[in-house]
This record gives structure tokens, sequence and C-alpha cells, in this order.
């Protein structure tokens, strides 16, 4: 009766590294639905449900990066033994009763040689896979010799689920968490799908507590998931993706090609597509928990409304700027030890905030400037109390829009050539053509901001209006999103940004 092409339908679900397997494509949505009604039925059944999500996950894993899957393995089962290591450790020297657990305790030596070894094997594989070959041609660089480039695969997502596991071990070293006593539950906890690849870093203090309580997802909840995966899916699908296959991408390409004002539009866009794309993936892994009964952190707070550097970062990717707070400058002093030394440890943060990103000395650059800015903004804070609010927002959107010049290009020459074009070729005549000619990116553009931008008690008198909707009405309004993104996707399918870290 069906005429089933099996082959076909076993090489879509095998890992092709040309299409990975992300949240807006048709094949997760097709797997979910499947996903979802097991995940129902296995409900009240709480062992068996953790380890079918685990081995989902661990299979959407392998859609994104092929057999570089063990290295998943590898992180949780090294961390979790550690983790046990140190904690036994405190325990058997009398370190841990219940009036000492979450206060700081006496580090013991041989508990700093157990957390050494989990960062050297997490910190290991990261630098293995995503800084080799920067390292290599950087020294060959500054030795004079010759560096030849190795062919190593970037699995995605190695920066999140090994800053994620690294802040669980952490986390038991300093008394603030107990270990987990089940493998299966910390492989829930590190491989758990929706936010395995892209984030946001949900910490184990957060979640392991949600682990193995009763599977429950209330109206309020499912309303709120089913808001954020429709935002999420219009954010990226349709904004992000169309203004950059069709403008931004071109502008960056070749900036010489295209006048000042083309240029700095390309600045604008980048800069809504790269908040579009990321907060998009963001909301759709918050929503999918929230539908499978779990809570994460926000990870983006309308990042361009901020006032100066630091709300911006406050407001930015908060789960990362949180661990590198967290484990990273306050683990340096933080402000405890002078102007001089706070200055130092944020520049310090944010240079290893910005290698986080990527190898390359572009994001060096990046996460030092902003390292700089932040300085500054400690620097000048009773001054910027006399500043109107709407000029101080305005200069910080521009110093961010500065910054992804030298994030999105890759290349100082490139950076410094669309800097130049802007300054002097400017050209602000052509506008209207411009519109003209790019008149659904000019729509999109300015739809992008005009919602960011919006009060944020209209985006919750939106989420509550969808929570009240019967099921059928969320149903349809899924399915005229989806409807929307078939009819303005591009022919190849567009990676989330952030894979690449």
């Amino acid at each position: 009766m069906f005429d089933i092409d099996w082959q076909r339908f076993g090489d879509i679900l095998q890992y092709d590294a040309k299409s990975p397997m992300i949240f807006s494509s048709g094949l997760f949505l097709f797997l979910f639905l499947g996903f979802s009604l097991v995940y129902w039925l296995l409900g009240k059944k709480t062992t068996l449900r953790l380890m079918f999500v685990t081995a989902f996950s661990y299979y959407f894993y392998y859609k994104s990066s092929g057999f570089y899957f063990f290295l998943l393995a590898v992180v949780t089962v090294s961390d979790f033994f550690i983790a046990h290591l140190i904690h036994r450790n405190n325990e058997r020297h009398g370190l841990l009763n219940e009036t000492t657990e979450g206060k700081p305790i006496r580090k013991l030596p041989a508990n700093r040689l157990l957390l050494i070894l989990s960062l050297v094997i997490d910190l290991g594989l990261l630098f293995y896979f995503k800084y080799t070959n920067f390292f290599g041609e950087l020294w060959a660089s500054i030795s004079g010799g010759t560096f030849t480039a190795l062919d190593i695969f970037l699995p995605v997502g190695i920066s999140f689920f090994t800053f994620q596991s690294l802040s669980y071990t952490i986390d038991i070293f300093r008394g603030q968490l107990r270990p987990l006593n089940n493998l299966l539950d910390y492989a829930f906890y590190v491989s758990f799908f929706p936010q395995l690849v892209a984030g946001p870093i949900v910490r184990a203090r957060d979640f392991i507590p949600q682990i193995r309580r009763p599977l429950v997802v209330t109206e309020e909840m499912f309303g709120r998931g089913v808001f954020l995966i429709i935002a999420g899916l219009f954010k990226k699908a349709i904004i992000s993706d169309y203004i950059s296959v069709n403008f931004v991408e071109r502008v960056f390409d070749q900036p010489d090609l295209y006048s000042g004002l083309e240029n700095l539009l390309g600045i604008y866009g980048y800069t809504l597509q790269i908040y579009c794309d990321f907060s998009g993936y963001s909301d759709m892994a918050i929503g999918l928990a929230l539908l499978l009964g779990f809570q994460f952190p926000k990870n983006f707070d309308s990042p361009y409304k901020s006032k100066n550097i630091t709300e911006y970062w406050r407001r930015w990717h908060i789960s990362l700027s949180n661990w590198l707070k967290d484990y990273i400058y306050i683990s340096m002093g933080g402000n405890r030890k002078g102007k001089l030394r706070q200055y130092i440890n944020l520049l310090v943060t944010m240079l290893l905030g910005g290698l986080w990103h990527g190898a390359s000395l572009s994001f060096v650059i990046w996460g030092g400037f902003h390292g700089v800015l932040l300085c500054i903004d400690k620097m000048t804070k009773n001054i910027q109390e006399h500043i109107p609010s709407f000029v101080r927002v305005l200069i910080t959107f521009h110093l961010v829009c500065l910054g992804f010049i030298f994030f999105r290009c890759q290349s100082f020459d490139k950076s410094f050539l669309m800097l130049d074009q802007i300054f002097t070729h400017f050209e602000p005549q052509i506008f209207l053509q411009w519109v003209e000619s790019y008149s659904i990116v000019a729509l999109f553009m300015l739809l992008g901001y005009v919602l960011h931008f919006l009060p944020s008690n209209i985006s919750e008198r939106t989420q509550q209006s969808i929570t009240a909707m019967p099921l059928v009405g969320k149903a349809l309004l899924i399915v005229l999103i989806a409807f929307i993104v078939i009819q303005i996707k591009s022919a190849e399918v567009q990676p989330f940004i952030y894979f690449q870290f």
C-alpha cells in the first residue's frame, strides 16, 4: 500500500555532516513527535524514562557530530567518578555535614589533584579539538617555524557540555553540592538534548533536583513552552536565516563591493542575526524542556536595551556570563583585592571568554575589547548617571556592533575595510534605493528590532494569551509558523551560529 524507500529512510537517520539535525529541521520535529509519545508512556517509570531520554540525547548528538558522541561519554564517566572521589575524601576527613554543606570547606591536597585531573580531561579534549591548530600556528609565527594544520573535526557544542560538566566537579570540590549516586542520572544531566549542543549551560545545582521528581507539566508550563518554541522558530528560521542569506553574508564576504551605508546596515543586520539565531535556539531549548517537565534558566533578556556593557553581559548569554563570573572571575579574586586587580580579573575573564567562542585572534580581540569596556564602565559609573538613558542605550548598542565586526569577519583586514567603507564611502543618499532592492530584508530587520525593543510586559501578555488558547489553537499556530518557515527558508540548512562554539 505504501511504497517506502527504506534505503532513503536509513540514510536520513544516519549522520550527515552537511545536514546536522537542528530544532528547526523537519526531521527533528518528526522524531520529537515520536519521542514525546514514548516519553509520556514512560511517565511514571522514572528509570526507564531517563534511559530513553539519554539514549535519544546521544542519538541527537550523533546526528550533530557523528561518532564523536563518545567524547560525551568520556566527559560524563570521568567527571562522575572524580566527583565521587572528591566527596568521599571530604567525608573521610569529616569535612562535610549538615551544617557545613554549601559553605566553603577546607580543600584537601588530594582533592586538588582530582580537580586538576577533571580539568585536564575536560579542557584537554576541548584544547585538542578546538585549539590545537590555533596555538600551533601561533607558536610557529612567534618562533619563526612552520606548522601544518591538522585535519581535526570540531564536535558540535563541545565547549558547552565540557563547561557544564566542569561546573559539577568544581561545585563538589567547593562543598556546594553532593554528587549523584547514579551514573544514569549524571549522564541524563550532561546529555539532555534540548541544551546539549548550544546551551544554555545549566548548573547541576539547578537541574539535578528535577531529574527524579514526578513528571508534571502544568498548563502554564505547556503554554510557555509552546510560546517559546514558536518565538524561537520565528527568530531563527524566519528573521535570522533570511537576513543572513539574502544580505548580511554578502556584505561581510565582500565589504568593498558595498557602500559605507550598506556595510553599516550589514553590521546592524548581523547584530540582529546573531541575537535572533542564538536567543532563538535558547528559546526553543527552554520551551522543549518545559514540554518535558524541566525548567531552564533564562539565557537572554533583551540585551540591546542595556545602558552599559556591564548590563549587556547580564542580559546576553546569561548562563555563560554567570559561569565565567563564578568559576573564573571570582576564583581570581573578583573585586575583593582592589581596583587594579579587579580590572585585571575582568580583562583576563573576557579574554578567556573570547577564546571560548573560537580559536582565532579575532575572538580574543573581541573578548579583550569587551573586557576594556567593562573596566571603563567601572571607572565611569558616576559619570554615566548624568547621561540620558536613551543615549546610553544608543552608545552601548553601537559599541556592541563595533565588537561584532571583529567577531564576524575573522580577518582584521576585512574588519578595517568595513570601517574604512563606513567612514570614507558612506553614501547616505542610496538608502531608499537599498530599501527598494532589499525590501523584505529591510522589513525583517525593522520587525526584529521593533520586537526586541518592545516593553517586556507585551511579551508577557502575548505569552499569557497563547497559554490561554485551547490545544487546537496552539497546534494551528505552530503549523502557521512552520508554513511561513517553509515558504521563506533557504535551500540549505542554516546551522545555529553557536554550534561552532
